[in-house]
């Protein structure tokens, strides 16, 4: 996190000689970017956009604003893919992997527990991008994926904003817990990924062998 923030710190400075208003689009297309290509380190952004608010060089509100509208903007455009192209697609082709009882199963599980799944997803690396698609996929309702989502952005941003307050006094201790919150979220996400590729090779050979 240490490297990634003082470049990002010395790029938004250089920003800064054009105007305010593009270092604000520049933490939007951050935010944009990262669900697009992961991993690209847009959580840095955002505690730079706290940091940068507390030293009164941008506004607190329109820098929340800009890393939110990011987030959103690209993430409902991935539900938005999801949803129009991947159920019927799917389904029709009835993978291995992903089967068409799997993207049922998929549906089943939204219809009990989306919301707060939606609500939880930020928080967890390398999960809101799979649960968008997902959540295209089994065409749940856009409305709660839009506020559920919203909900889950706004926690997680005012969250790092904040440790972007308390970045210049405590910079050691939070590079420390945001560093560890990086190693065990993605060793989670890949462990899940890896029981769940060896379920679904589980089932599939336990279909074709009858």
């Amino acid at each position: 996190m240490g490297e990634y923030m003082l470049q990002i710190n010395a790029w938004l400075d250089q920003i800064f000689a054009y105007g305010t208003v593009w270092v604000y689009l520049a933490i939007f297309l951050a935010c944009f970017i990262e669900n697009i290509a992961p991993p690209f380190p847009g959580d840095s952004f955002i505690v730079a956009a706290g940091g940068l608010a507390a030293a009164s060089r941008l506004d607190f509100t329109l820098a929340f604003l800009s890393v939110v509208a990011g987030g959103m903007f690209s993430i409902m455009l991935i539900y938005s893919f999801g949803r129009r192209f991947g159920r019927d697609y799917f389904l029709r082709k009835d993978f291995r992997f992903f089967s068409a009882k799997d993207i049922l199963e998929v549906e089943e599980r939204f219809q009990r527990r989306g919301g707060l799944m939606l609500v939880a997803s930020r928080f967890v690396v390398g999960f809101r991008v799979a649960l968008a698609i997902a959540a295209g996929i089994s065409r749940y309702p856009s409305p709660r994926m839009f506020i559920y989502t919203f909900a889950s952005y706004a926690l997680f941003t005012g969250l790092l904003m904040y440790l972007g307050y308390k970045l210049v006094e405590n910079y050691g201790q939070i590079e420390y817990y945001f560093r560890t919150y990086n190693v065990v979220g993605w060793t989670i996400v890949i462990g899940l990924v890896t029981i769940y590729a060896f379920r679904r090779y589980r089932k599939a050979k336990a279909r074709n062998s009858k």
